[in-house]
């Protein structure tokens, strides 16, 4: 005989990481109400977390008491209402006794190393009547016999529920099929096993009716969120799964109200809060990595997609889901370093620019607005014009400095022949090799806070073969108004102005310390000669 089959709505808990789960409380109630009018079988309402205050408007609430006073207007209740703790956010003082709350049900979610404490606490929960859930998160990170071992423990106290976590969406169906048939092997029949699963690889609602196809006699529960609302990638969405069910398995969840609630109240935010398959959240599931490594390098905008995967494939196994910023960086300058035979490359320009008059062309507006000055400049000087990550479409240049593959995606079609090529060691070229080649050790000054700013390496590049004068045309600097910062709305504009208004700062104060010693004049306007 089949097992019991329920659907989850996690929608005010997880999707709370999309609008750091300040829903108001009209949405709050109004979801629900709908979802409890559909005939889910269970709500998810929020988190319990004893840091946060309490907010009629919010769904993070520091208690059971405090969650059920900001739900006190819901207009009755069928379905099971739970709501989740983060095991070690939330101490069992703060979870009143069940009849004193809306609340049914816990979710307890942990990390591996916390298995036992987390069981344990549950335990306590248990004890003050509520029906409990133990959440596996980051199931990836669990080998066959810690499954075991976990299963052992849970045995003990036979808990509702189980769930395997799909935290970063890494799982293909055949790794979801092997951890279910684990545990469907080593727990106490009685309990649940549900599937929590994220949509980096688009495969969320796909693991989910595999899941529900499998003939067991042991109760199963699919987690969904209303439009797949959730963290990064999102989720499986509650009214695929409640139509699947609805087909499938004789249920007769009202697909109406599900829909009512997804217009009225979740559409509205999605426009204002993204959510959904994405490409960096597709990047850190290939990697089976945390996403926040993908942002930091992406960050960079210096990396062509292949050095990002070769970055992420060194990343220390043990640190793979738990981001560590410090090793990232380490990861990220050990790449950048690494030896290239530079040697006569570095010869070869010494004696093509050494004691030369150079002017570097940077992307700014300033190129076109002062092209004349630029134009007259060049005629009276004979300068040796040398393009930085940039090659303009009205100023001939002799050469043009590459350390950045997205920049050098944009410049090969309008790459001449006669323009010799200088590249650092991360890019890589595209059917002709480069003129020279330069190793980043021989760039960077890693006490430097802008060590890997473009203008820096080159200039470093030229205090090193001995170059004359240095005119700068085309080094603006950056204002609030990104649109503006590059005469080429093809690159990839950082909009953080904060960010931007630092890097103004430490570049103004680097070239003030570089023109001590080098000849280095502005020829177009610039903030850093300003500043």
């Amino acid at each position: 005989m089949a097992g019991k089959i329920s659907l989850l709505d996690c929608t005010l808990r997880d999707g709370g990481y999309v609008n750091d789960w300040n829903f108001g409380n009209g949405t709050m109630t109004c979801v629900f109400d709908r979802l409890n009018e559909a005939g889910v079988d269970i709500i998810e309402v929020g988190f319990l977390d004893q840091r946060q205050p309490f907010s009629i408007d919010r769904t993070i609430q520091p208690d059971a008491k405090s969650m059920s006073a900001a739900f006190s207007k819901v207009c009755g209740k069928r379905s099971m209402a739970v709501a989740m703790i983060d095991y070690g956010t939330c101490d069992i003082s703060n979870v009143q006794p069940r009849p004193e709350t809306l609340i049914d049900g816990i979710r307890v979610i942990f990390k591996k190393e916390n298995m036992h404490k987390a069981i344990a606490f549950g335990k306590e929960v248990m004890d003050k009547g509520y029906v409990l859930f133990l959440q596996m998160v980051s199931i990836t990170s669990y080998d066959d016999a810690d499954v075991i071992e976990f299963s052992e423990a849970v045995n003990k106290i036979r808990p509702y529920a189980i769930s395997l976590v799909d935290t970063y969406g890494l799982m293909h169906k055949e790794q979801m099929l092997h951890y279910f048939e684990l545990l469907d092997k080593h727990l106490e029949r009685s309990i649940a096993i549900g599937y929590h699963s994220h949509n980096n690889f688009q495969l969320a609602y796909a693991n989910t009716i595999e899941m529900l196809k499998l003939n067991t006699d042991r109760d199963l529960i699919a987690d969904g969120t209303l439009y797949g609302m959730g963290k990064s990638a999102g989720n499986a969405p509650t009214e695929l799964l409640a139509m699947h069910l609805n087909e499938n398995y004789g249920k007769r969840y009202d697909i109406d109200q599900i829909l009512e609630a997804i217009d009225v109240e979740i559409l509205p935010i999605y426009a204002r809060h993204y959510w959904g398959y994405g490409f960096s959240f597709y990047m850190s599931a290939k990697n089976d990595c945390h996403p926040n490594y993908v942002n930091y390098l992406s960050d960079k905008r210096t990396l062509s997609i292949k050095a990002v995967n070769d970055i992420l494939d060194r990343i220390s196994p043990e640190l793979k889901l738990k981001f560590d910023r410090q090793h990232i960086e380490d990861l990220y300058k050990e790449y950048l370093l690494e030896n290239v035979s530079d040697s006569a490359h570095i010869e070869a320009l010494s004696s093509e620019l050494r004691g030369k008059d150079i002017l570097l062309i940077g992307p700014g507006t300033s190129v076109i607005r002062e092209k004349d000055r630029i134009e007259a400049h060049i005629r009276d000087k004979r300068p040796i014009v040398i393009g930085v990550n940039f090659l303009p479409d009205t100023i001939g240049v002799d050469y043009v400095f590459i350390r950045n593959p997205r920049r050098y995606s944009i410049m090969i079609p309008r790459m001449d022949k006669k323009v010799r090529t200088i590249a650092t060691s991360n890019v890589t070229p595209i059917n002709e090799p480069f003129d020279h080649v330069i190793g980043y050790d021989k760039l960077i000054s890693e006490t430097d806070e802008i060590w890997d700013n473009t203008l820096v390496l080159f200039l470093n590049l030229l205090r090193m073969i001995g170059a004359g004068s240095v005119s700068l045309a085309g080094f603006d600097g950056f204002r609030e108004d990104a649109e503006k910062n590059y005469v080429d709305k093809c690159f990839d504009l950082h909009k953080d102005f904060g960010y931007l208004s630092t890097l103004n700062r430490l570049l103004t104060c680097k070239l003030k310390e570089y023109r001590k010693d080098m000849d280095i004049g502005f020829l177009t306007g610039s903030i850093y000669e300003d500043g």
